[in-house]
């Protein structure tokens, strides 16, 4: 039996109408929130992350991948902290808590100890530095059109993903695949911003299909607060109590352990 697997195109943006000169700026940042309502993923053209950077990073990134699971493993390995690097879910006791991944966690701070990994570094830092302006700029747009003073405490995904495919959307009940542009990053709403804007923006689920034969990948930027940072909901009736983002990190943490999934802001709900 063939089962049919649908596919959708994300809202596009093309970034450089936020230009300041461009007469299109209005219209593009309310595209961005259409977006961020509607769907919570869209792409972004003219992001100012380089096809050449994006390349080279993926070129440095499988060189790694590549490298046994002992050297992975290993305390220091690319002299980052421990639990960097990251693999499917050691804790699983059933087949659905599996999880056919594996991941390299960096944080900023960290990127500057890879120091004996200098084309690695920087092209991480490149990366980062690039994406954190892209989720800054985008951030502050979406905080101002609700009133939300807080911005810097919102929480974006930039991801980069390669040919392969597989990331799905969970959309109008159905899972659907998200069609891969060569030319664009796609940027998605968390939990964080969700709560923030007590529910007007959509942290849509999502989920990817592993393929059969070929490897994908991918790489993300995440731009969320401090662990101190408190999260309040801005709207009457309050969809969602106050938490510290701490307190959501260790809640996705023990859901992830105990079922391989994260639960997300149900935990939180007033």
């Amino acid at each position: 039996m063939v089962v049919e697997r649908s596919s959708c195109e994300l809202p596009l943006i093309d970034f450089a109408r936020l230009n300041p000169h461009c007469p299109e700026r209005e219209e593009c940042m309310k595209e961005i929130v259409e977006a961020a309502r509607q769907w919570g993923f869209f792409q972004v053209v003219n992001h100012g992350i380089s096809q050449e950077l994006l390349e080279s990073l993926q070129f440095e990134l499988m060189k790694v991948f590549h490298r046994s699971f002992h050297a992975k493993t290993q305390e220091n390995f690319l002299n980052l902290p421990a639990k960097s690097y990251r693999w499917g879910n050691p804790s699983a006791i059933n087949l659905r808590q599996l999880s056919w991944s594996e991941a390299f966690h960096i944080s900023f701070p960290d990127i500057s100890k890879m120091e004996k990994h200098k084309s690695l570094r920087s092209k991480i830092e490149a990366f980062a530095t690039t994406a954190a302006h892209l989720a800054e700029t985008l951030g502050e747009i979406l905080a101002q059109k609700l009133n939300i003073k807080s911005g810097d405490s919102s929480f974006l995904t930039i991801l980069y993903q390669d040919q392969v495919g597989g990331l799905q959307l969970l959309k109008d009940g159905k899972w659907v695949d998200v069609k891969p542009n060569p030319q664009a990053v796609i940027v998605n709403i968390g939990d964080i911003f969700q709560a923030l804007s007590n529910g007007v923006y959509k942290s849509i689920k999502h989920r990817v299909v592993a393929a059969d034969k070929v490897e994908r990948f991918s790489v993300a930027y995440f731009y969320c607060p401090s662990d101190d940072a408190v999260i309040q909901s801005n709207g009457i009736p309050l969809v969602y109590r106050k938490f510290t983002f701490r307190e959501y990190k260790q809640q996705t943490e023990k859901d992830v352990k105990e079922t391989g999934d994260k639960v997300g802001l149900s935990r939180f709900l007033s």
